[in-house]
């Protein structure tokens, strides 16, 4: 195994931090431009100790050529902790992959379902479903250039695409290079006439193509990913399938993540207490204060940790309003928490 870049500690230890163990991907949680940041996953990481979590999708031409710090520093505490890339051209990929093991991630994994215009006229995320072997060479040379797992993530098909035909073939073409974690958005991409936003709602779920991909290739791992929402329909699913994938219901509603790692992964521990998860929340913004880190890139992941409580429309306004102020510190967090009605709040806050 390669030895680590160097990069900061992290503000808080895990008992999993820097393994290179199998990866229990009973339980993942979506890679989503713009929002599962370092500051995201280490503020899910809270909540969760054994969910695989994966970043941001990075374009291959940014890892080459940008600020690599940038796009891929990490707390220690995110592990087990995937990086998701984009692109398309096998040489590329595999050095980027190479990259990502040499900073300490998990696994890298190939975006093949993000159907954005942005990313399809640079022949990235779903459009690649129609270019299956040219996806089996990437994925050979990502596997030939690392030891860590190549996983891939990709829709039931695109366009015209046969729904689930369609889908076999892209999937068989790709296992035969070796890799056997796919993850699969539920839902077809209509690349030519709907947005990415109506990509995610309007073509129908098709859960039951997933599961039948899974009884098709059992020896596959199979990851069910689109309109997941509650941990009950997440335990129903998995009787079909090696596991499930939500992304938009953990941004806003993050708490659900709390009784993951009992209920999913069985583990005998404590469910946290919201208290306790601003708690070690705190913590970790002192810290990326100090560092000169805005306030408000921290704690925007945490506007939906009250969901459906009574006082979280106020929780939210106030670190909407005042977080991003110049010098907003944790006095911010201490006064959404006061503006909560709940029994007082009982760690020291420095002012």
């Amino acid at each position: 195994m390669r030895p680590l870049a160097p990069r900061q500690q992290s503000f808080y230890t895990s008992t999993q931090a820097m393994t290179q163990a199998k990866l229990n991907r009973r339980f993942t949680a979506a890679p989503m431009m713009e929002w599962s940041d370092t500051h995201c996953r280490s503020f899910w990481r809270l909540l969760t100790k054994e969910a695989v979590l994966y970043s941001e999708m990075v374009t291959t031409g940014a890892l080459i050529h940008g600020d690599r710090k940038r796009f891929l520093e990490f707390n220690a505490c995110e592990h087990p902790l995937a990086l998701q890339l984009g692109g398309s051209d096998p040489k590329a990929l595999a050095e980027c992959a190479r990259i990502a093991e040499d900073w300490g991630y998990n696994e890298v994994n190939l975006n093949c379902g993000c159907p954005s215009d942005r990313v399809q006229n640079n022949m990235i995320g779903a459009c690649l479903m129609a270019e299956p072997k040219l996806v089996a060479e990437c994925i050979a040379a990502m596997q030939a250039a690392v030891t860590i797992p190549v996983t891939i993530k990709h829709r039931i098909g695109i366009d015209d695409m046969e729904d689930y035909e369609g889908m076999l073939d892209f999937v068989r073409t790709v296992a035969d290079t070796g890799c056997n974690t796919f993850i699969v958005h539920a839902r077809k991409a209509w690349l030519k006439g709907l947005s990415p936003k109506e990509n995610r709602e309007i073509p129908p779920l098709q859960y039951d193509k997933v599961a039948q991909l899974k009884k098709d290739h059992p020896e596959l791992e199979i990851i069910i990913n689109g309109g997941i929402t509650t941990l009950e329909q997440s335990l129903h699913l998995l009787n079909d399938v090696d596991g499930v994938m939500l992304g938009r219901e953990i941004y806003h509603n993050p708490y659900l993540l709390a009784e993951v790692d009992q209920r999913i992964y069985g583990i005998d521990r404590p469910v946290i207490t919201r208290e306790q998860v601003i708690e070690g929340f705190i913590a970790y913004a002192e810290e990326q204060l100090a560092k000169g880190v805005r306030l408000n890139y921290i704690t925007r992941h945490i506007l939906g940790l009250y969901q459906g409580l009574p006082g979280a429309r106020k929780f939210r306004r106030v670190i909407s309003e005042q977080a991003h102020k110049p010098n907003a510190g944790i006095e911010v967090i201490k006064a959404a928490l006061n503006s909560l009605n709940e029994l007082p709040f009982t760690t020291e806050l420095t002012e």
